[in-house]
């Protein structure tokens, strides 16, 4: 028992060196390609940054999480259907780049992006990756309160999750370091949700995640040398959804643990269509990041904020139990909207500044 015990740690410590070793060192390749094929963002309207910076790093990022994956195949045998689970994840990962890519050079329009989110959605329903089943967070203890969900119910409520992970971690990366660091700290906590629920091999796999989004950081934090673009905050927000529904029990985890980027896409998109504007229509700053930013606070200090309430949100993740998840959201709920309040509150007589 303790040998398997140790040897399950030894896994995940491995995979997650070969994830970070990866992103290390493909995202200085990533940086060249992106300045030789003239993939460099410039700044836009809505956006915070000030220089022109290459924006191919994403690749380094979905390149390192599946080397790192493929290694952890190698050290950690599957059942049959955890391989068939796996092969979703990564036949949508296949239909998410060439989009993303396409997204990267020619800035898609809401619409066309839509369809292709919905689309690699679609791909892990085909492998049997669904909301099969919701918890009753109401439901007494022994007698479990998962609620089945029939396919017709499942399959758009999947589709609708995934697509509103990639929007809330496209959404999240206007702002160097942002949508890395948060999704760093999302994978660590759902490796610790597999853990406790002896998902020792499915927990490879935010493993890989996380050390991915590591390898890649260095770069990406302010001042930023790359930027990830579409292709790497679309598999972000992808292999998060996804990983969220591999072994079940942990949708509610990611849920809280993403509670504040998935939050300000939901409030976001309630004002854009409140005032008669397409929801996928940025530019006009309405998000909680730039919010904070025209508040006065510098580009590091938004970053380690959003990290904080990340982390608080995972660590509730990790220690609450049904009921408790379900009014922890709701308070998170009520703190992001007073926090949108107070921020543009603040807006009013605060002087900007360039951190």
């Amino acid at each position: 028992m303790l040998v398997d015990f140790l040897g399950g740690y030894q896994s995940l410590a491995t995979t997650f060196l070969v994830a970070v070793a990866a992103a290390g060192i493909l995202t200085p390749v990533a940086m060249r390609w992106s300045v030789v094929v003239g993939l460099v963002d410039h700044p836009r309207p809505g956006e915070v940054q000030r220089t022109s910076v290459p924006r191919a790093g994403g690749h380094a990022i979905y390149i390192a999480f599946i080397a790192a994956v493929a290694f952890s195949v190698l050290i950690a045998p599957r059942e049959e259907r955890e391989w068939i689970r796996l092969g979703g994840l990564v036949a949508g990962i296949a239909v998410l780049v060439p989009f993303a890519v396409w997204d990267d050079f020619r800035r898609l329009g809401p619409f066309p992006q839509l369809l292709a989110q919905v689309l690699c959605a679609s791909v892990p329903v085909l492998f049997g990756i669904t909301m099969s089943s919701i918890s009753n967070p109401l439901a007494p203890p022994p007698f479990g309160g998962q609620i089945p969900l029939p396919s017709w119910v499942a399959v758009p409520a999947t589709i609708i999750w995934l697509v509103l992970m990639m929007n809330s971690m496209n959404w999240l990366d206007t702002m160097d370091g942002l949508a890395g660091g948060v999704g760093a700290i999302a994978s660590v906590f759902l490796v610790v949700v597999c853990i406790g629920l002896r998902q020792e091999t499915i927990a490879l796999l935010p493993v890989a995640l996380a050390g991915a989004c590591l390898g890649f950081i260095p770069y990406n934090f302010h001042p930023a040398r790359v930027f990830m673009g579409t292709t790497g905050s679309m598999f972000l927000g992808y292999a998060l959804g996804v990983i969220g529904l591999i072994g079940g029990a942990k949708l509610a985890s990611t849920m809280l643990v993403l509670g504040v980027p998935v939050l300000d896409a939901v409030l976001v998109i309630a004002q854009r269509l409140a005032g008669g504007r397409s929801p996928f229509r940025g530019g006009d700053n309405a998000h909680l990041v730039h919010q904070l930013r025209m508040a006065g606070l510098g580009t590091r200090q938004i970053a380690l904020l959003i990290y904080a309430l990340c982390a608080l949100c995972g660590a509730m993740a990790t220690a609450l139990v049904r009921v408790e998840k379900f009014y922890a959201f709701g308070a998170l709920i009520l703190a992001v909207a007073g926090l949108f309040a107070f921020v543009r509150l603040r807006t009013v007589t605060a002087p900007r500044r360039v951190g």
